[in-house]
């Protein structure tokens, strides 16, 4: 929930008007976003605070190791492997944030830090250790045709004798969704160099959430029968946005990784807008609301309150999302009884 200096512009005190004043207004002074592209060339940097500040000096060095590999991309790989987590593990045994099988990592594993020691479970070891063995399978595959990030990851998944042997992405549905999974959230993890593109989901996104203002805020919401229709913050962002069709996560933190990131001036109607007590870690991001424009959002902000319109400009404010479906699918499945 967020913290109390919220704005208060209660529902009865904006009308479903003002959405539609807020919205065209924000369209009509964004329409010169909306015929720009993405830029292209350059280094890759990293979106503000996607990646936590215990990791973002590591991610930026060791993602520039190589040519077929660069921050977002590691960064992209080690939140679809862990979230982030040091200590994960999993039923197969892959251990640590980059979720190396012990095998993998006596052939492949480095001492990072140059302290003496390759420990699996220390990401100053493991991240340059992903992004060695990343490397490596770059140099086993550099003669394949095509593109030699895409062939690095195909090979990371499904072997570089298949990559050889198949002259590029094998025909193999789970290589050929990890590595569109992986392209897709490295825009997410990358600092945008040129416009975002706008939504077309936003507006009915919108459209569902206007229908809950005035709403009793609910912990752990999902609108749901059982509940009274009564919805948290990521409840309420999550049904919006699965009336067009797009599945997000349930929790704020991870909703943050299903698109490309706007900055303040760029925002646009539909886009989420997160809120943290640490604005260098999107870990810690807490609380979303869906922008309608005019520096307004539809608001679930806590308990004893309702669904209603709030200020986005508080010391809180982490960024925005613009929601894709791709960006959506490429997420980890990651499933939380909790709320944020």
């Amino acid at each position: 929930m967020r913290k109390a200096w919220l704005v208060v512009a209660g529902a009865g005190g904006l009308s479903l008007a003002f959405v539609a004043l807020l919205v065209v207004g924000t369209y009509s002074a964004a329409a010169g976003l909306l015929g720009g592209t993405a830029g292209a060339g350059g280094a890759v940097g990293l979106a503000k605070g996607a990646v936590p500040a215990a990791y973002q000096n590591l991610v930026t060095t060791w993602g520039n190791l190589c040519p077929a590999i660069n921050p977002a991309i590691l960064a992209a790989q080690l939140y679809q492997e862990s979230g982030w987590n040091p200590n994960a593990e999993s039923p197969a045994n892959a251990k640590g944030i980059a979720q190396f099988i012990p095998g993998t990592w006596e052939a492949h594993g480095i001492d990072g830090n140059k302290d003496g020691v390759r420990d699996i479970w220390d990401p100053a070891d493991a991240i340059p250790s992903a992004a060695s063995y990343d490397c490596e399978l770059a140099k086993y595959v550099k003669d394949v045709p095509g593109d030699q990030t895409s062939n690095m990851l195909a090979a990371y998944n499904a072997g570089a004798y298949a990559v050889i042997k198949y002259q590029g992405v094998p025909p193999y549905a789970e290589t050929q969704n990890y590595v569109k999974n992986i392209r897709t959230l490295e825009q997410s993890f990358a600092r945008p160099i040129g416009r975002v593109e706008p939504s077309k989901q936003a507006a009915a996104a919108i459209y569902f959430a206007q229908q809950k203002l005035g709403t009793p805020y609910l912990w752990g919401g999902n609108g749901t029968a059982d509940q009274g229709g009564r919805f948290d913050c990521s409840g309420l962002t999550q049904a919006a946005y699965r009336t067009v069709g797009i599945e997000l996560p349930r929790v704020a933190n991870d909703q943050y990784n299903a698109g490309k990131h706007p900055s303040r001036q760029e925002l646009l109607p539909g886009d989420l807008v997160f809120f943290s007590d640490d604005l260098t870690d999107s870990r810690a991001i807490r609380h979303v609301g869906i922008y309608v424009g005019g520096g307004y959002m539809i608001n679930a902000p806590y308990t004893g309150a309702v669904i209603r319109f709030d200020k986005i400009d508080t010391p809180d404010y982490f960024g925005a999302t613009r929601v894709t479906e791709d960006g959506a699918k490429s997420l980890p499945n990651v499933e939380a009884a909790g709320a944020s």
